[in-house]
């Protein structure tokens, strides 16, 4: 049986926070805005994480602060690339393993190498057209790093309504 790593989430949870946290639109200044909105959040407690925004493949903001390493910049490809790949955030993806008893290497034989589903990366959606990009933080614990994207998003849905 794996390990649980995860909190509390389920499945439902995740799936209900995604489709509250789905955008209307999604441009390449809404990407810079949320990575402003990220890296002040961060600067303001003193966490040290990497964070990205990406925009239909593209990498439009990406900043590091202090107490970051080149270790951060791999981990949020890894999450990238699950993201990309499940089209789910990296929690969802790792609970959905975790909900099975399984490892997510383990039963997706996908290379550790290239592959974190732990929690901080985030598809990003938009209504009616589908993920559109990625928001990756690393540099907490993976709930943590999950709970400050999802922070964030919601002050960056509530500031454009």
């Amino acid at each position: 049986m794996a390990i649980k790593t995860t909190g509390d989430f389920t499945s439902e949870q995740l799936s209900q926070q995604a489709h509250e946290l789905e955008l209307c639109s999604f441009t390449i200044n809404d990407a810079l805005d949320l990575g402003t909105l990220a890296l002040a959040a961060a600067r303001s407690l003193g966490l040290p994480v990497a964070i990205e925004v990406w925009h239909t493949g593209r990498l439009v903001f990406r900043a590091a602060l202090p107490g970051t390493s080149a270790d951060n910049d791999d981990w949020l490809r890894r999450k990238r690339n699950v993201v990309e790949r499940f089209e789910q955030s990296t929690m969802a993806v790792r609970v959905s393993y975790e909900e099975k008893g399984q490892e997510f290497i383990s039963a997706t034989g996908l290379p550790l190498r290239d592959f974190a589903a732990h929690g901080g990366g985030w598809p990003i959606s938009v209504t009616g057209v589908g993920v559109v990009g990625f928001f990756g933080i690393s540099g907490l614990p993976q709930v943590e790093d999950h709970n400050l994207i999802t922070e964030c998003l919601a002050q960056f849905i509530a500031s454009q309504d």
